[in-house]
């Protein structure tokens, strides 16, 4: 990811890889700094049927009060939550854009999204002590214009400030003139990270057999 951004990859840098699973990543001088992922791909804001972050009491009540198991919580909160689960009826995002002016639960959903977003790149921003680039990615990230829009209005104090014109054709980079943040649109090559890790780790077991 970063060797895209060249020169832009460095400094203070979130990357927000938002679909249907997503994740944020804090990122200094081009290292990880910080992640919203935790224990499991669970954690972090609320995705497509993930929960994200949530009140270990929940998780309590649900089995002390609604007879919950160990296989019921897992089904809940990695399946049936998010998106999904506050919509009532969909996961994917272009669909509930399309129906947020007529549906008020999915209209709900998008807005949370938007919000739990908004407010982890102010959390990271505070971690990293400032802001120069916000990156986008994955497949909301990538093609959902209204959304990028959402997240990024409120983030003004940070220097963020899109140009709607190209945010809407998603074309990179998505800054307007005098913004003091870069914000960025990148395609994710998750295949191509998988071929090179899983090329490294051949590569590594080979020179070791050879010794």
């Amino acid at each position: 990811m970063l060797e895209w951004l060249g020169a832009a990859g460095r400094g203070r840098v979130v990357i927000a890889h938002l679909g249907s699973g997503a994740s944020m990543a804090a990122v200094r001088e081009g290292r990880a700094a910080d992640t919203t992922m935790g224990f499991t791909p669970a954690g972090g804001f609320m995705m497509g049927t993930r929960t994200g972050d949530l009140d270990p009491g929940v998780l309590l009540y649900l089995m002390r009060e609604k007879g919950y198991d160990a296989l019921g919580l897992d089904r809940l909160v990695n399946k049936e939550s998010g998106l999904l689960g506050v919509s009532g009826t969909n996961a994917d995002m272009k669909t509930l854009l399309e129906r947020r002016e007529r549906d008020q639960a999915a209209a709900l959903a998008v807005a949370m999204f938007c919000y739990q977003v908004r407010k982890q790149v102010g959390a990271f921003a505070a971690a990293l002590g400032g802001l120069d680039t916000l990156v986008f990615t994955g497949g909301i990230g990538e093609r959902a214009a209204p959304v990028r829009a959402e997240i990024c209005d409120g983030l003004g104090h940070l220097g963020v400030r899109l140009d709607p014109a190209r945010n809407a054709a998603h074309t990179d980079p998505l800054t307007a003139p005098g913004s003091g943040c870069a914000v960025r649109v990148v395609v994710t090559r998750e295949d191509l990270m998988i071929a090179r890790h899983s090329r490294a780790v051949l590569f590594a077991r080979a020179r070791e057999e050879t010794r």
